[in-house]
């Protein structure tokens, strides 16, 4: 094996850089003014009819759709008049604020003065409107109310998510003490609550005409079927005779907490690394597992390839397992929401056992991310993430086997996984998490293998291809989701019944009834395919253990490449679609944790300062200019944790993003960024030709990478002529400057490699290189 190193420190240069100012909005001229006017005033009182129809609010106003243009800025709207109150962005073009009846006078006034030809005070404010209505019954439908109706029983269950008045805290608490009257009086039963401040959602036990009245509540945001939590589950039992003698991990191991069903702490496998285990159900004090799942997620998050293990008869437990259950034995959460059960899991396990990975391998089926806000879970784990410090590694979400039929399972793949009904469900969407999405790691089946002749058996997928059932991104504002993809299991088809079967194609881990002598199971499902990158998360913490979860993410993303199986099956798909399905690849290990000579990592955690740059100097060694036509890469990682509101578009307070830049000198990098003033200007600084991913599609995750190919280098090269340096820009959202913090911490990463030359020493080069700048900087 060859000689590993520790990681090497990335050094920020120290320019003074300047402020950025704004690039301010103006909308369109009307091509009419008058008949602009003339137009939003008839409108103003169609919108005015339709609102008269709400009911239940806590006060008096009315609550208002405004159409508007793409990029207004919805606080712009108490121009119009101080009583206008935003309560939330859908997106990009709709803006809810609630109104009085004074604010409609004067808004009234203002369109009868504009349709006359006057000029008014902010009139550019009236020219960014383009229509007014009211939230109707079927804005408040959530997806699977929309797609399933409302139950046929007499009584049901909704969840009913309020609007998050998070500009008002007083109007708020006002706005819930309403509400919860309003329920008792109208005879609506209040089962459970969440209260946070951008999220508000209360279960609810109701009839179909107190339903109907939820539709027109005028303080309801949105109205859905409680959360669905299915699992797909297969149970495959080879036995294992014997076990050698397992050694437990340090006390001071890592921990990683499964958020799951519970584990059976006494299994031979767990019980050396096995911590605390606790339930979070109400009602359910046994923190034991009933239904398996959790069991078998905790064997590969302990162990990673447990069949390698198994295969070498070595089983080294390097962290612990801790356990945290919120899920029943039939794998489901009805004794409330969730949120409430993990958010207080979540804090145990932080404040008791200072645990900084968390594996969630579960999602609502019943909430699949098609655009706008993310809500829900997704927004309760990216505040944890922020406030805690702690990673959160989820899984995609599974396509249930019932989705269509077995020829259409063969036939169609995997033109399929693209398709709409194949988004990432809650908790995927979340930004401040890694999403994890499945490969198949086996292609041939036990009645495959049991009869090689007989061809009826075919799998769906080929080996370090997508699962069948793995879901896609983007997420919000189309940042790429899953982030990674590791092995999930895979389906086959029998070609003769026409069904599809997962047996002998799933991932080994540790059996719920070993005590029947039953220790290793195999079951498919993204569920599976997360805990492997969970282990690789605790296994970066064993090796520095003061990473912050910005660290881990970026180690994890800058060791990420597309299996080139993957790529060849999705060959007809575009280039947004592969990322879609299988983000930045799969995590190769072999430095992960440690450089090598050929393959050095560089990292820096800096915090940064709203409208500033930070400027890196990425040193290049001799032997990586050395000629030959051969592949050496670069590749840039970056991860921060931003503020995030569910009433706005944008969702994340904060944008910062970098970009890998030629120039002579830093003088030169710093006054080409300090004189890019507006938006258009920084996009138009020319970064490196190349990059394996976009600045523009990279920049809208909290956590990016691209990397830079270098096959042939000459004296005529860029590298050979010019320095090179990475660039990180913080830019807030005008609303998100009262959420973000003066300094904001990142995490950047950057690996220098040459995959072609085992012999090249530019680890020692680098290492050398960086002594002698550092003892230039202390000198001067």
């Amino acid at each position: 094996m060859a000689e590993s190193y520790p990681h090497l420190q990335l050094i920020r240069e120290q320019p003074i850089t300047e402020k950025r100012p704004r690039n301010p909005f103006f909308p369109k001229l009307p091509d009419n003014i008058a008949a602009h006017g003339n137009a939003l005033r008839k409108n103003l009182q169609e919108a005015v009819q339709q609102t008269s129809g709400d009911i239940g609010g806590f006060d008096a106003r009315r609550l208002f759709r405004f159409k508007v243009e793409k990029g207004f800025d919805p606080s712009d709207l108490q121009k119009i008049s101080k009583e206008i109150e935003f309560v939330s962005q859908e997106n990009e073009d709709v803006v809810l604020a609630f109104v009085t009846q004074g604010a409609l006078d004067t808004f009234e006034a203002r369109l009868a003065s504009l349709a006359q030809g006057d000029t008014v005070t902010n009139q550019q404010v009236l020219f960014a409107l383009k229509s007014m209505s009211g939230w109707s019954a079927e804005d408040r439908k959530g997806w699977a109310l929309k797609k399933e109706g409302m139950p046929k029983s007499q009584s049901f269950c909704l969840d009913v998510e309020l609007w998050p008045m998070e500009d008002s805290p007083s109007g708020n608490q006002s706005m819930l003490v309403h509400f919860e009257n309003w329920l008792g009086q109208g005879g609506i039963e209040k089962l459970d609550s969440v209260k946070q401040p951008g999220l508000t959602i209360y279960r609810v036990r109701c009839d179909h005409g107190n339903a109907e009245k939820l539709l027109y509540q005028r303080d309801v945001r949105l109205i859905d079927l409680p959360p669905q939590y299915g699992l797909t589950l297969s149970l495959l039992n080879p036995d294992i005779q014997s076990l050698p003698k397992i050694t437990p991990p340090p006390p001071d191991a890592p921990g990683v907490v499964i958020l799951d069903s519970g584990i059976v702490t006494g299994h031979p496998l767990l019980a050396p690394a096995a911590g605390d285990a606790q339930s979070f159900l109400p009602g359910e004090e046994d923190a034991t597992d009933e239904n398996g799942h959790g069991t078998h997620v905790a064997g590969i998050a302990l162990y990673g390839n447990l069949a390698q293990s198994l295969a070498d008869g070595v089983f080294i437990p390097e962290l612990r397992i801790f356990s945290g259950k919120i899920l029943g034995k039939d794998s489901q959460n009805d004794t409330g929401f969730v949120e409430n059960h993990i958010e207080k899991a979540v804090r145990y396990f932080v404040n008791e056992y200072s645990c900084r990975i968390f594996n969630l391998s579960f999602g609502d089926s019943r909430k699949p991310y098609l655009g706008g806000h993310v809500r829900g879970l997704a927004y309760t784990l990216d505040v944890l993430s922020r406030e805690l410090g702690v990673l959160f590694v989820v899984s995609a979400g599974n396509v249930p086997m019932s989705q269509q039929d077995g020829l259409a399972w063969k036939a169609s793949y995997p033109a399929y996984l693209s398709q709409e009904d194949w988004t990432i469900i809650d908790p995927a969407p979340a930004i401040n998490v890694i999403t994890v999405g499945s490969l198949a790691r086996f292609d041939s089946n036990f009645n495959g293998q049991r009869y090689p002749y007989d061809p009826s058996e075919q799998p769906i997928a080929r080996r370090n291809q997508p699962s069948p059932f793995t879901r896609h991104g983007p997420t919000v504002g189309g940042a790429i989701k899953p982030e990674l993809v590791a092995y999930g299991g895979n389906w086959a088809l029998n070609a003769r019944a026409n069904w599809i079967s997962e047996q002998g194609l799933g991932e080994l881990s540790t059996n719920v009834e070993f005590a029947k002598g039953h220790l290793l199971g195999l079951r498919c499902g993204t569920s599976f395919s997360s805990p492997h990158i969970a282990h690789l998360a605790g296994k970066i913490l064993t090796e520095q253990p003061k990473a912050s979860n910005n660290a881990i993410r970026a180690l994890l993303i800058a060791h990420a490449k597309i299996p080139e199986e993957s790529v060849d099956a999705l060959k007809h798909h575009d280039k947004a679609a592969l990322r879609n399905i299988v983000g930045y690849g799969w995590v190769d290990v072999l430095a992960l944790n440690r450089s090598l000579e050929n393959d050095v990592t560089l990292i820096t955690e800096e915090a940064i300062e709203n409208k500033r740059h930070h400027f890196f100097e990425i040193t290049i060694p001799e032997d990586f200019l050395t000629s030959g036509r051969r592949l050496r890469e670069i590749t840039v990682a970056l991860a921060h944790t931003p503020p995030v509101r569910s009433t706005r578009v944008a969702y994340n307070a904060m944008r910062l993003d970098y970009r890998l830049i030629f120039a002579p000198n830093l003088e030169h990098v710093v006054k080409m960024f300090n004189r890019a003033t507006d938006k258009d200007e920084y996009e138009r600084i020319p970064e490196h030709t190349g990059a394996s991913v976009s600045p523009t599609l990279r920049s809208k995750g909290t956590v990016q990478v691209a990397t830079w190919e270098f096959k042939q280098i000459n004296i005529a090269s860029k590298l050979s002529n010019q320095k090179l340096f990475v660039a990180v820009t913080r830019n807030d959202y005008l609303w998100g400057e009262p959420l973000t913090s003066t300094l904001e911490n990142y995490a950047l990463v950057v690996c220098i490699r040459d995959r072609s030359n085992m012999e090249a020493r530019l680890y020692t080069q680098i290492q050398s290189q960086l002594k002698i700048r550092q003892r230039t900087r202390m000198k001067g």
